[in-house]
């Protein structure tokens, strides 16, 4: 495999990782598929919201978890872009709940670690 396919691999398993994090709840898996300094952003409701890391990682150790309200998963790697073999864009969708997210995912590889450094996402209600 050359470099950039097994860097496509990894980067899509993080991705999984990341997905089975928000479905259960996991804020410890979640911890170890983001970067400490990583940074969330979103306008979804009209103003722009910023949260860390560790702030965003006790909100989801708090909410009930789709897996235990029985949700369906709706995981979907829509696009991976590589700026180089150390840095990566994903373009995600999954469901919490009523909401349909996108998220923009800036993923960096360092000392052959993909981590997440940065979300941006929007939400939709789901009908």
């Amino acid at each position: 495999m050359t470099d950039m396919g097994q860097a496509y691999v990894d980067v899509a398993m993080v991705l999984g990782r990341y997905f089975d994090g928000l479905y259960n709840c996991d804020a410890s898996l979640l911890g170890e598929v983001f970067h400490p300094k990583a940074q969330l952003a979103t306008v979804s409701e009209g103003d722009l919201a910023t949260l860390d890391i560790p702030s965003w990682l006790d909100v989801v150790a708090k909410r009930e978890s789709p897996a235990s309200r029985g949700e369906a998963r709706l995981d979907q790697i829509v696009s991976i872009e590589f700026g180089s073999l150390n840095t990566a864009l994903a373009r995600v969708q999954c469901a919490i709940g009523p909401k349909l997210f996108t998220d923009f995912i800036s993923l960096v590889r360092i000392a052959d670690d993909w981590r997440i450094i940065a979300k941006v996402y929007q939400f939709e209600l789901i009908d």
